[in-house]
């Protein structure tokens, strides 16, 4: 038997896309706008589920983008936000990006996080987390979205990550509304 590995690869037009993309994102609204734009289009490709994200240094570079590939991965933990943090960390050569919080970095993400990716943000040295698409959203369509503490906002301000919640949520939200409506798979392993 051979030792099992995983490599996390993009979906092919994810290049592509960045390649046209401005070299800065100065504004949250700029920022979700991409994260929005990466959902939309992995839903219009058929790559995955209907959330981006990407981490972006204090000035507005794209350090890591992130698209949801759990259905083409065949791998439950492959989130948007998840892979837009271990790509990051590797582009960066450190597992907290902060740099021992030296430094600031934004997570945006088309909606807000899931249990699972909630709980790897404070590990990951984000310092903001930036929120288009609400909880309710995601489970409004059948996602389930996990045991995520109901002051889930400020148990990560009280880690010194701020949260703002809200941007763009109608864009986001109707990206969500488009995959349900082509019968994205709803991929809640005890749903399905």
């Amino acid at each position: 038997m051979n030792t099992p590995s995983i490599a996390i690869q993009l979906p092919e037009w994810v290049n592509s896309f960045l390649s046209e993309s401005p070299a800065l994102f100065p504004s949250i609204e700029d920022r979700m706008a991409l994260v929005v734009e990466l959902a939309k289009r992995n839903v219009e490709e058929k790559t995955g589920g209907p959330f981006g994200a990407a981490i972006f240094d204090a000035e507005g570079r794209l350090i890591a983008p992130g698209v949801n590939i759990v259905p083409t991965a065949n791998c439950s933990i492959l989130h948007a936000e998840m892979v837009a943090i271990a790509l990051a960390q590797k582009n960066l050569k450190r597992f907290d990006i902060s740099n021992k919080g030296r430094l600031d970095y934004d997570l945006a993400a088309s909606t807000e996080p899931c249990a699972m990716c909630f709980g790897a943000i404070p590990w990951s040295g984000v310092t903001r987390l930036l929120c288009g698409a609400r909880d309710e959203d995601a489970r409004a369509i059948g996602f389930d979205e996990g045991p995520k503490m109901k002051e889930w906002k400020q148990a990560l301000e009280e880690r010194g990550i701020s949260v703002i919640r809200d941007i763009l949520r109608s864009e986001a939200t109707a990206v969500l509304q488009i995959y349900a409506d082509n019968g994205g798979v709803i991929y809640n392993s005890r749903n399905n």
